[in-house]
């Protein structure tokens, strides 16, 4: 099989887009993961597909590289803004992931902007175990106590606000991610805040493991810090190759901000 696809990333976190509103290209979780390999693949962290959509200029499916279905995708959600700006030449556009119809927009720096989703706080809505009755939820790992923020902005996450090396974060995250106190999986963030204005965040991803960069875990981490009165609104959040800007308005939605890669065109065999 062969098909025409397209390559982006934002701050690293990159993606393999196929545009099915003229097609139909299906996947199975097998292709995805062979695809997503990079050494033997192109090489992805989410698999986005693109199709049509009567309530919104396009309407967005995401899958992780391990071939499961993703709920949101903060990065991917700008370069679809992104796609769809230049596409139809509009100042806003909308696009539908899920229930929820995010807006994105183009600034004046030539940064994406995107509306994100109202934040889920109760453990139902995580969603967790019964065995989860306080949150923030203390775990224990590798005799070392944890103190983590459980956040559903579209997707289930976790905050932990420490620091953490590359090399630990590769242990300890898919603990976290696969305890089984989390029936869907969860994302792993520590944020390490370097003032009110500005935080440094390191993330292993459900189902993609350790990314450069996550939009959503960048939206769970202001709102938490928000929350706490750790931090300003909005606040810098910062990766290994840029950063978001968080703001927080006042329905609780958010806007995140920042930069996304051009557009590359690429033959996919399988």
């Amino acid at each position: 099989m062969k098909f025409k696809a397209f390559k982006m990333d934002g701050l690293g976190n990159d993606f393999l887009i196929i545009d099915n509103r003229n097609q139909k290209i299906s996947l199975s979780p097998e292709q995805i993961l062979k695809l997503s390999n990079r050494e033997r693949g192109i090489g992805f962290d989410q698999l986005i597909y693109m199709e049509n959509s009567t309530q919104a200029d396009a309407e967005i499916k995401y899958f992780n590289s391990d071939g499961r279905m993703a709920d949101a995708c903060g990065n991917g959600n700008r370069c679809i803004s992104d796609i769809l700006i230049k596409e139809k030449n509009k100042d806003n556009v909308t696009f539908k992931v899920n229930s929820f119809v995010h807006i994105g927009s183009k600034n004046t720096d030539n940064l994406i902007n995107v509306i994100m989703p109202k934040p889920k706080i109760k453990l139902s809505e995580i969603p967790v175990t019964n065995d989860v009755q306080n949150n923030p939820f203390l775990i224990e790992i590798n005799s070392k106590k944890l103190k983590g923020h459980l956040i559903n902005v579209g997707n289930p996450h976790i905050v932990f606000f420490e620091k953490i090396s590359d090399e630990e974060l590769k242990k300890i995250g898919p603990i976290i991610e696969n305890l089984k106190y989390f029936p869907d999986r969860i994302n792993v963030t520590f944020a390490d805040i370097q003032n009110e204005d500005n935080i440094d965040i390191n993330v292993w991803e459900r189902g993609a493991g350790k990314t450069l960069a996550c939009g959503t875990a960048a939206c769970a981490t202001a709102y938490i810090a928000s929350d706490l009165k750790l931090t300003k609104n909005p606040v810098n959040i910062h990766f290994q190759k840029g950063h978001l800007l968080i703001k927080i308005n006042s329905d609780k939605t958010m806007m995140m901000t920042g930069p996304v890669s051009e557009k590359k065109e690429i033959e996919v065999n399988l």
